[in-house]
């Protein structure tokens, strides 16, 4: 379908300043969508208040306003350049709440403007608990059993159907902005106030505890001819009760089974479809219960969300570009793929390797505040790392953080203290947890403190399991148990002091007994096809041993020999047999260890930049606008 030609001009909005729950993932969305709509030839109107973001940029839109994000003087603003179309659903909870407030205000009616990419009618359908619920009801999906309220009177009367713990979840909010969980009536009282102060719409929604259930969420797009592809599921290494900004999370997810998957895949394209965003991305949330495998529906961002970002990043998939171009009418099968140029957008990516997100807390900034993880977001930042197992991906993940952490180390506590430290969850949990792997916990205990699948369980265990083997075998350690540690993901710091020796002696030694990285792809596809954009990430493979056979393979392709004969030759080589008859001689065969490397380096003179790690106080998204624009001004340089 050709793109849309009674718009020419979209106004988009960001997400303002930086704030917990809505970061740089936005200036990362917003950017995108102003390059997708400008290379499809419409004039684009960006207004956002926050000037370090790369969308602000004079080249970035058409027309760029720094200003208050307000009804007020968006109103202005769209007097003044009167846009055909808003593009609500780049900047957050911010935009759309913006969004929501021109239209009822009749603000976008009064001015002809257009909302594309997502219908009033479907973002108070995916935002309202209420109507939400009902059109979960009405697929036949379960949600948690829940009462709508709009007043402390309400709320206080819905107790007659509910028990503590009750989980409070104001609407339209961000970031689990006023959620709590209420385990008493003088927590719930404290808490209904606040949510519905905090609510836009004064609406909070009562639900029953789903405390420990798994949660999962699915990255889903959809264009207007009803295409719907799924980009990427995402598993919660910690359960439902913790907010999914402050969980680790895990892409692909890794302990449903198929069937679950496709249930929740089904239901997933039936909610998008339901709720109706016409075209682009949302973000839809399900718990399972571990003890029955009851699936129940949380929630759906209509929009580009934080999870957007990193699946984006986890798949190579642009979410927030290909969303932009739905907008105005092309379809998935329309929009090429610019990492492999010949597949379009409606594949499905695959992934031939796990992503790990931690997130980056700054209670050291604020000593009194309170470290417990619960349903509103706290962290500041985050970290991703890739690897070809979810043990590989965490420790790099671990270490990314830049808190002078290089791995699960040990902690200086008791069982008393783990046991306190694993039920209530903070920052450190999971240090807490292989602290007690390694006391002798044993996973029932571990489970039914902390409700983290038994899978992820087995894997810690794994990794303390080998650390005792490395610090066994420190004297006389073999080189393939060093790759093996490497393929672990544990780093070099962390191995010399398993092994009581320092970094730099253990580095040399490693890479003396060519122990290095190779370089992989993120490509979408699985190396199914040619990738030409790709970006790239360290892993550690056992090599693969090649036979480079001279005279011998000539002879066997010109028909002078014996085929058969070399083929057993190659066979004994491959066995290790010494037997002078049956193995090549050193002068026609060489046994080569190689590992397969997808880094495709060029003879252009090479500059580095590193970025400055996850967001954090006093260090954020104004470090990733400076790193971007030394990128544009080396490449614009040659380098």
């Amino acid at each position: 379908m050709p793109k849309r030609t009674d718009i020419k001009s979209i106004l988009l909005i960001g997400s303002g300043p930086i704030i917990i729950g809505q970061a740089c993932e936005f200036d990362y969305s917003g950017t995108q969508a102003c390059k997708a709509l400008r290379e499809e030839g419409y004039k684009v109107i960006l207004v956002n208040s926050n000037p370090a973001t790369i969308m602000t940029d004079p080249e970035t839109a058409d027309v760029t306003y720094i200003e208050p994000l307000t009804v007020e003087y968006l109103e202005m603003i769209i007097e003044k350049e009167q846009p055909d179309a808003l593009l609500p659903t780049m900047g957050g909870q911010t935009a759309l709440n913006l969004a929501i407030e021109l239209s009822e205000n009749g603000i976008l009616d009064k001015y002809n403007v257009e909302l594309i990419g997502a219908k009033l009618p479907a973002i108070k359908k995916a935002e309202d608990r209420e109507l939400f619920k009902t059109a979960m009801d009405k697929l036949g999906l379960s949600t948690p059993k829940s009462t709508h309220i709009a007043s402390f009177e309400e709320g206080m009367k819905c107790l007659e159907e509910h028990k503590f713990p009750l989980i409070l979840r104001p609407s339209f909010t961000m970031g689990g902005t006023g959620g709590s969980i209420a385990y008493n009536m003088n927590e719930y009282t404290e808490n209904l106030k606040k949510a519905i102060k905090l609510s836009p719409t004064n609406q909070v929604l009562i639900e029953e505890s789903v405390l420990g259930w798994k949660e999962y969420e699915l990255e889903v797009m959809r264009d207007n001819k009803d295409n719907v592809v799924i980009i990427c599921s995402i598993e919660n290494f910690d359960p439902m009760g913790i907010h999914t900004g402050d969980s680790i999370t895990v892409a692909p997810a890794q302990t449903l089974t198929d069937k679950e998957y496709q249930v929740m895949r089904d239901a997933s394209i039936e909610i998008i479809r339901e709720i109706g965003v016409d075209t682009g991305g949302s973000n839809i949330q399900f718990a399972i219960n571990p003890a029955d495998g009851r699936m129940i529906v949380i929630e759906m961002n209509p929009r580009v969300s934080r999870s957007s970002a990193l699946a984006s990043k986890a798949t190579g998939f642009p979410i927030a570009k290909i969303a932009a171009k739905l907008a105005v009418g092309l379809t998935l099968d329309e929009i090429p793929n610019d990492i492999t140029k010949e597949t379009p957008a409606s594949f499905e990516p695959t992934l031939d390797y796990v992503v790990v997100k931690f997130p980056r807390f700054a209670f050291e900034k604020f000593p009194d505040a309170d470290a417990t993880l619960m349903t509103q977001m706290k962290s500041v930042g985050e970290a991703m790392s890739i690897g070809r197992t979810f043990k590989e991906a965490l420790q790099k993940s671990i270490r990314s953080l830049e808190n002078d952490t290089y791995g699960l180390e040990e902690i200086e506590t008791d069982i008393d203290e783990i046991r306190i430290k694993l039920k209530i969850p903070g920052w450190d949990r999971i240090w807490y947890l292989a602290q007690g792997i390694r006391q002798g916990m044993d996973f029932e205990e571990l489970f039914e403190l902390t409700k983290i699948d038994p899978w992820f369980l087995y894997n810690l265990k794994q990794i303390i399991d080998f650390e005792e083997e490395l610090r066994k075998s420190a004297e006389t350690t073999p080189i393939e148990l060093l790759r093996k540690a490497k393929e672990y993901g544990f780093s070099d710091r962390r191995l010399a002091k398993l092994m009581n020796t320092d970094e730099l002696t253990f580095r040399e030694y490693r890479i003396n007994n060519g122990i290095k990285p190779v370089y992989k792809m993120v490509d979408t596809c699985a190396a199914e096809f040619k990738a030409y954009t790709p970006y790239l990430y360290s892993t550690y493979e056992k090599p693969f041993y090649k036979i480079a056979i001279s005279d011998q393979l000539s002879a066997v392709s010109k028909g002078e020999t014996d085929k058969t004969a070399i083929s057993d030759k190659l066979s004994a080589v491959s066995k290790g047999e010494t037997d002078k008859n049956k193995k090549l001689s050193a002068e026609s065969c060489a046994l080569k260890a190689e590992v397969e490397c997808e880094a495709n380096t060029t003879d252009k003179k090479k500059i580095i930049i590193l970025g400055s790690g996850p967001n954090r106080i006093g260090q954020g998204i104004e470090f990733d606008y400076c790193c971007v624009h030394a990128v544009f001004a080396l490449k614009e340089l040659g380098y």
